[in-house]
């Protein structure tokens, strides 16, 4: 400590209440204004500045604002003998604060606070019952403000705005309306094919591991270094270039990607503590269809599905998951289960039902199957399958192809002529209003006209939307046939069958009683 004790240090603060009020023309809580005011006061009164401490977008209810850690340092460090405030309110509004630092450390450092506007000074101990108050107020003024916030919070989370500092990947802030998703489709393609992936049975690891080899920037590094956004995962180190298992997992769990927005997940424990909690689910707030998705609702609940399905380890795991999840007996419709070889080790043998094991076989035969049995004997259905649709021998799906093309013309050209023919019918009712109008006819000469035309055009919108039914229909059968030739074109000459396979095209097995299979596709067919 200085001999004569006037050694100052400055403590300045905005928080991004004062910013607001910056906002609306009111610039007296400015950091160079509170300089100016504690400056001229120092000069006044003789004290050398050593040190200014600026916060700037901090909230005086804690005390891990970053110039306040390092002013605290610096005074216990001996560095200064008085700090000056704009007022109480500017150093803390946090009341255990007031009690800790400047009615007991400040005191066993030798520091003196003064704030300069509202007169608190902890060399006066007759305005130590006034600080305390001060500090009561500015903290009931804190948690008033916190619930007002909150609740306007709510409000616009009930609302469906998206409030979040940073868009999930695969969107951006809508430049019209900030609380308002639209798509980045650089990053959306990469959402949509983590979807694919995971479908065609990649696990979340291996999916990262794919992304990260081809260089694609993970989501954190993305916003940086491509949206020029300031962002930053506390989760990861500045150096971490690699998609991690857990940010797969989020991107397939995330229902903003169907358009949904839901908010109010985590929650602080008060309006003095800065740890947020996590909200049973029943609390959070979730409104659907609030910007355009990524994901189709019916791949997304897919996903949420077969993340569902456990596939336990055992001595052959990857045996024993290839069909778990999908296995069903033909007759009681409940799961298949594992068996084991009853001699020697415990080794993984094949399957039966469910009910036969638990209840026995006078509840369900057991429509035992051995494991090599069933993956042959899938495996050759595949096969089949996919022969049967491309071979050059067989051209029957390209053939209903064309027949479907030529057939949606000749729908679009009934269309047209029953539409053109219901607009001459209208016109022909029109005139003949006018003509009753003009007393040409009479009213029941028009009545009677009138219902004529009304009924050719009833029976006329009746063939139309029977014809645009039947557009819809083949045009939704032609997509079916599209994607079912896609999904199968490169199984011909399969040697073996794997998790991929599976999962792309089937739905579900059904094990009869003498142990042969019905399989279920994915796109409809058996």
């Amino acid at each position: 400590m200085s001999s004569n004790g006037n050694r100052a240090a400055l403590y300045l603060r905005l928080s991004k209440e004062d910013k607001d009020k910056l906002n609306k023309g009111d610039d007296s809580a400015s950091i160079q204004n509170q300089r100016l005011l504690l400056t001229d006061y120092a000069l006044e009164h003789d004290y050398e500045i050593v040190e200014v401490y600026s916060d700037d977008d901090e909230s005086g209810l804690f005390d891990t604002r970053p110039d306040f850690e390092r002013m605290l340092l610096d005074a216990r460090l001996g560095k200064m003998d008085i700090i000056l405030a704009k007022s109480q309110s500017r150093f803390s509004r946090n009341m255990e604060h007031i009690e800790k630092y400047l009615h007991h450390d400040f005191i066993n450092l030798g520091i003196r606070f003064i704030g300069v506007v509202d007169g608190a000074d902890t060399a006066n101990e007759e305005n130590k019952k006034s600080r305390q108050i001060n500090g009561l107020v500015n903290e009931w003024y804190c948690e008033d403000l916190s619930k007002n916030i909150r609740s306007a919070f709510r409000a616009k989370m009930k609302a469906g705005q998206f409030l979040g500092s940073s868009c999930p990947y695969g969107y951006v802030k809508d430049p019209k309306d900030h609380n308002h998703l639209i798509i980045d489709d650089y990053a959306a393609a990469v959402v949509r094919r983590i979807y694919r992936l995971y479908l065609h049975g990649y696990g979340k690891a291996k999916i990262g591991k794919i992304l990260s080899e081809e260089g694609i920037l993970i989501p954190s590094r993305y916003k940086r270094e491509v949206l020029g956004i300031r962002y930053q995962n506390a989760h990861e180190l500045d150096t971490t270039k690699i998609w991690s298992y857990q940010t797969i997992h989020t991107i397939l769990n995330n229902e903003v990607y169907i358009g949904n927005i839901v908010q109010n997940k985590y929650s602080n424990l008060s309006y003095k503590e800065k740890r947020h909690i996590r909200q049973p689910e029943e609390n959070w707030i979730r409104v659907e269809k609030q910007h355009e998705p990524i994901i189709d609702t019916n791949i997304f609940k897919e996903v949420q599905k077969r993340q569902k399905i456990r596939t336990k380890s055992v001595n052959n795991g990857e045996k024993a998951s290839l069909f778990s999840g999908i296995l069903i007996c033909a007759d009681c419709r409940h799961a298949m289960v594992r068996t084991y070889e009853r001699r020697g080790e415990h080794k993984f043998k094949g399957y039966c039902c469910k009910t036969y094991k638990t209840q026995g076989k006078q509840f369900c035969p057991s429509h035992s199957i051995d494991y090599g049995s069933l993956k042959e004997a899938v495996l050759e259905a595949v096969k089949r399958e996919a022969r049967q649709l491309l071979t050059p021998d067989d051209l029957m799906e390209l053939n209903q192809i064309e027949a479907a093309d030529s057939l949606k013309k000749d729908y679009a050209s009934q269309i047209q002529l029953l539409e053109k023919e219901a607009g001459q019918q209208s016109r022909y009712k029109k005139l003949t209003y006018q003509n009753y109008m003009d007393a040409l006819i009479s009213k029941e000469e028009y009545l009677s006209y009138a219902k004529e035309y009304e009924d050719r055009i009833s029976v006329l919108q009746e063939k139309i939307q029977h014809l645009n039914r039947k557009v819809e229909e083949e045009a939704k059968m032609q997509a079916e046939s599209d994607q079912w030739i896609t999904e199968f074109k490169n199984h011909i000459n399969l040697e073996e069958l794997t998790y991929d396979v599976v999962r792309g095209l089937i739905e579900q097995i059904e094990v009869n009683q003498d142990g042969s299979i019905n399989i279920f596709y994915r796109f409809g067919k058996h």
